[in-house]
């Protein structure tokens, strides 16, 4: 099982003097990561802003840019404590985490209007 995360950017499509004939959707980010990096991420405090945002009112990027930022510094600056919480079985590693939390966190700086979408 895996966590799908996605940004997406919503924009009209305008004809007549700026009037809305049809919305769109863009997803201009997507990635997926193991459930097994739920602890590690626990532990970084960004547990919440990558799986579970609603919970914390985190409708857009946003939202959760602080929380990622923190985390991400957290994750950086301590690999050996957080490489503790690395699955056994191989299937969440920190050296893993780390890489996709900076993609996110760079996504999220980049669209900070963006909606959030995860699907667990």
């Amino acid at each position: 099982m895996s966590l799908d995360v996605s940004l997406i950017r919503k924009y009209h499509v305008s004809y007549d003097n700026g009037k809305t004939l049809e919305e769109k959707e863009e997803e201009v980010f997507s990635a997926n990561i193991t459930h097994n990096l739920g602890e590690m991420a626990d532990n970084a405090g960004i547990y919440k802003a990558c799986w579970r945002p609603e919970e914390i009112e985190a409708t857009k990027a946003k939202h959760i840019l602080p929380l990622l930022e923190k985390g991400y510094e957290e994750l950086k600056t301590k690999p050996d404590y957080f490489k503790q919480f690395d699955s056994p079985n191989g299937w969440g590693l920190y050296k893993d985490f780390l890489p996709w939390i900076e993609k996110y966190l760079t996504a999220c700086r980049k669209y900070p209007e963006t909606i959030i979408r995860v699907n667990r």
